[in-house]
């Protein structure tokens, strides 16, 4: 049986720039050998695979070498192909189940919003061999689910940064989220990269889990709930987040359809 798969970028609204994610609409039920060597194939940082349940979707999301509990821009991408390929209606919102629990996608405005669950951070001592592998002065030390979380002092740092991703597999967590608050002229709050080697990515392009982290971290520290983002990677992506301090965080962007297949 030919299967569909569509490629989709995520967090931009034109073609080669925001996070490439690739999604399958099954057919039928495959096993997790199956879509693990589909993702593979695929060799981008994940591929999403859904499918239809009485009321929902079913989503999980594979990197090239291991499965995740939760992917922002491939879950966004899923919400576009659904929408755009006559699945849903864009009046209609979609829920998905997941390792993360239940999501949802609505369609506002020609964004994509996303209610994922909010992922706070601990604060934890300096740890020298974090600031060796990123290879800059870290200005504050925390940790969360997803790997460490660091401030650094300026963007024009974070631009530069290139880590040495042989120290930073050797640490307890081996990824990291850095961030910073943008230029005074910019029109963002904050920027930051995701670098995951643990996940076998060395650095994802835009990562809507990682905004997840970053909402309560930038909250606390600029007493506001609404925050326009921008990920700071190659390819670059741009993200509205909305954090009250619940246990939740809205993330809207926006996608778009770079190509279609059949897989044999």
């Amino acid at each position: 049986m030919k299967q569909t798969i569509i490629q989709v970028d995520s967090f931009t609204d034109k073609i080669f720039q925001g996070n490439p994610a690739a999604v399958c609409v099954l057919e039928a039920k495959r096993d997790d050998g199956w879509m693990q060597s589909v993702a593979r194939e695929m060799n981008l940082s994940e591929t999403a695979f859904l499918l239809k349940q009485e009321q929902d979707y079913s989503l999980r999301w594979f990197t090239p070498t291991t499965e995740v509990p939760l992917c922002g821009h491939a879950t966004l991408a899923s919400a576009h192909v659904l929408w755009t390929e006559g699945y849903a209606s864009t009046g209609q919102g979609i829920s998905f189940q997941t390792k993360s629990g239940l999501l949802s996608a609505k369609y506002r405005d020609n964004w994509i919003e996303l209610d994922f669950p909010a992922n706070r951070s601990q604060d934890i001592p300096p740890i020298t061999k974090l600031q060796d592998a990123l290879g800059v002065r870290i200005k504050t030390f925390s940790y969360n689910s997803l790997g460490y979380l660091v401030e650094i002092n300026s963007p024009e740092d974070l631009e530069r940064l290139k880590p040495n991703f042989t120290l930073l597999k050797q640490l307890p967590l081996s990824n990291a989220i850095v961030t910073s608050l943008a230029k005074d002229s910019s029109q963002y709050d904050f920027v930051s990269r995701f670098f995951a080697p643990g996940l076998g990515i060395d650095e994802d392009p835009v990562t809507g889990a990682a905004h997840c982290c970053l909402a309560p971290y930038w909250r606390d520290r600029l007493k506001k709930d609404d925050f326009l983002a921008y990920q700071v990677s190659a390819r670059g992506g741009e993200i509205k987040v909305r954090y009250d301090g619940g246990d939740r965080v809205l993330l809207q962007g926006q996608a778009v359809t770079v190509m279609r297949g059949e897989l044999q």
